[in-house]
């Protein structure tokens, strides 16, 4: 299969690297998905690379894996972006038509979100992307798409991404290390939202919750658009840590512990089951009751929902966000009742964010770890994002390896 006819993405996580090969469907728009593999990554820490090396090994690692699983080749990948240094803000911006003619043009629009973008940043910052949230013409809001019509004043608000470019250079480096080029570069939060999110949530008003390792991301959807962003440090790996240290034992066994017996709410408990697992030493066999474990996770939990809770409330668009409801995705959203605990603790139904319109295999397409990366091929395909950094900082024409791989697929 050639390059052209299938799309990658690939997540930087908390701690992990995922990644998914897929193509779109021409008849009916869905992506089908053709391979997927998921693989730690000591490199990668809040999705901030603390290691070059490591971080390329497992981009490379990961990808051939899903390149043999799936029979393709991959030279370009769809890059997912995490980490609390990617911060968020709503901004304005307004152009006059001044031409004879008053017919909008698609280069007002264009730039009238230039002007939008016109914000103080310090040296080590970019914009990672742009998203018009509504345009207004002549003082009248709620104008989804003013191409073609007339006026003389067009204003538009937008949500701007910002990312610190040192945090960007080194993904980028590792992936060029890896041997590969990077496409697009995208906030994995968009990306999720893009998938599991429905038009009608968004329209309506909805909050979406992605729960990662050590990240937990959070974004406000209203009137069609998103309207707040935010990337919290802490995530699900917080609570495997609490296991690991009050029932002494590894970081592998406590979370197998809190995926195959974890409970969000000690109120979902129907009885006391006692399990067995081994100690931190490998060895030693331990017993734990599954009240005890529920104890020991329900504090973290409750941590992490009021720091959602809070930014929520922050943020002045509480309200907005009740017709819709919560959607949570995210690995750390497989923990056993946590629909439960999200609805208790924020004051609103909720429900399980899985990828729509995709098709594949179910360990993937209806695994919640794998949903950012899918997002991702959802993006390239939506073209809803805009990346205004120059794309040459991005490629890895340098690398030994990719040019490796065009000699290869130019031969082959």
């Amino acid at each position: 299969m050639s390059k052209e006819e299938c799309i990658t993405g690939v997540d930087i996580g908390s701690n992990q690297v995922c990644c998914v090969v897929g193509r779109q469907t021409a008849e009916t728009g869905v992506i089908e998905i053709l391979g997927g593999a998921r693989l730690p990554c000591r490199g990668v820490k809040g999705g901030v690379v603390i290691n070059l090396h490591e971080t390329a090994t497992a981009i490379q690692q990961v990808i051939e894996k899903v390149e043999e699983s799936a029979a393709v080749t991959v030279q370009q990948i769809n890059l997912g972006l995490r980490g609390n240094h990617i911060e968020s803000m709503n901004t304005h911006g307004a152009i006059n038509i001044s031409r004879t003619d008053k017919e909008i043009t698609a280069e007002d629009v264009s730039g009238a979100i230039e002007n939008g973008k016109t914000i103080r940043l310090s040296p080590d910052r970019e914009i990672l992307h742009t998203i018009s949230q509504e345009f207004s013409l002549n003082h009248q809001r709620g104008v989804p798409n003013p191409v073609g019509m007339e006026g003389n004043f067009l204003e538009v608000d937008v949500h701007i991404l910002t990312a610190s470019s040192s945090h960007l250079s080194n993904i980028y480096k590792a992936t060029a290390q890896a041997g590969f080029e990077v496409s697009e570069s995208i906030y994995g939060l968009l990306a999720v939202g893009g998938v599991v999110v429905t038009q009608e949530e968004k329209e309506l008003g909805c909050l979406l919750i992605d729960f990662g390792g050590l990240t937990t991301g959070i974004a406000i959807y209203t009137e069609g658009s998103i309207r707040f962003s935010k990337e919290l440090q802490i995530g699900s790996d917080f609570i495997t840590r609490d296991i690991s240290h009050n029932l002494r034992t590894s970081q592998t066994v406590a979370q197998d512990i809190k995926e195959k017996y974890g409970l969000a709410m000690a109120s979902l408990l129907k009885d006391d089951t006692k399990f067995e697992y081994t100690g931190v030493d490998g060895r030693t066999v331990r017993e734990c009751a599954r009240r005890q474990l529920v104890d020991v996770i329900q504090p973290r939990l409750d941590q992490i929902l009021v720091m959602i809770d809070d930014e929520v409330r922050k943020s002045n668009l509480a309200d907005a966000i009740v017709t819709g409801g919560i959607i949570i995705t995210g690995g750390g959203a497989k923990l056993e009742g946590m629909l439960q605990a999200c609805e208790q603790a924020l004051n609103s139904s909720a429900r399980l964010g899985l990828p729509q319109d995709v098709k594949g295999a179910e360990e993937i397409v209806a695994n919640m770890s794998y949903a950012t990366a899918i997002g991702l091929l959802k993006a390239e395909v939506s073209s809803t994002f805009s990346q205004p950094m120059d794309k040459r900082t991005r490629k890895s024409g340098s690398s030994w390896l990719s040019r490796v791989r065009g000699w290869v697929d130019g031969t082959f």
